[in-house]
């Protein structure tokens, strides 16, 4: 009989800015979470240099091992992004560029669900594709429905305390955490 095991999920943010709906969405998810499930933040994707191979052949960067082996060590990666220019912002392909070239690649066979939230009506709808043709590469195995895309997230999120205040978008993220503590359930019994 299966019986389902805790599990541990980590965020990769997508966002820089200081008052980012995405953080906010981000920091919502681990109340959202089914029991048995705990969800925390990776760094910052800031902190990663500009990919150059010269770099990497004198070493990868301390910031970029230490978030590769949070990836590897953990159940499933959430990915929690805007879109920027109908695309994914810099920073956080900046970052998979890095994590790509890690030796034990670690998104290979990892579960990861995506995220989108903008200010405009598709929320993200074109960067989540984009997000998940670089993830066909990384070998990832990604989640396919629900899908999350967050239009008008503005007036979804307070203000001032930059919460995530709107009952039916904290509805629909939790079905999907939901639907993805299945999947990685699954998917570590037959992977």
């Amino acid at each position: 009989m299966f019986e389902p095991k805790p599990l541990h999920f980590v965020t990769l943010l997508g966002s820089l800015r200081h008052k980012s709906y995405n953080a906010a969405i981000a920091r919502a998810l681990p109340s959202l979470a089914p029991e048995g499930v705990t969800i925390t933040a990776l760094g910052s994707v800031g902190t990663f240099p500009l990919y150059d191979e010269d770099v990497q052949a004198a070493g990868f960067p301390a910031e970029v091992t230490a978030m590769g082996e949070a990836i590897r060590l953990a159940d499933g990666v959430i990915i929690v992004t805007p879109e920027y220019n109908y695309s994914v912002p810099g920073g956080i392909k900046n970052a998979l560029d890095w994590l790509s070239r890690l030796p034990n690649q670690p998104f290979s066979g990892k579960p990861v669900a995506i995220q989108t939230a903008s200010a405009g009506m598709l929320g993200g709808a074109r960067a989540q594709y984009h997000l998940r043709q670089i993830l066909v590469y990384l070998d990832a195995a990604v989640l396919n429905k629900p899908e999350v895309m967050i239009g008008h997230v503005a007036a979804k999120v307070h203000s001032e305390t930059l919460e995530l205040t709107d009952a039916d978008t904290r509805h629909f993220l939790e079905k999907q955490v939901s639907a993805f503590a299945h999947f990685a359930q699954r998917y570590r019994v037959s992977g």
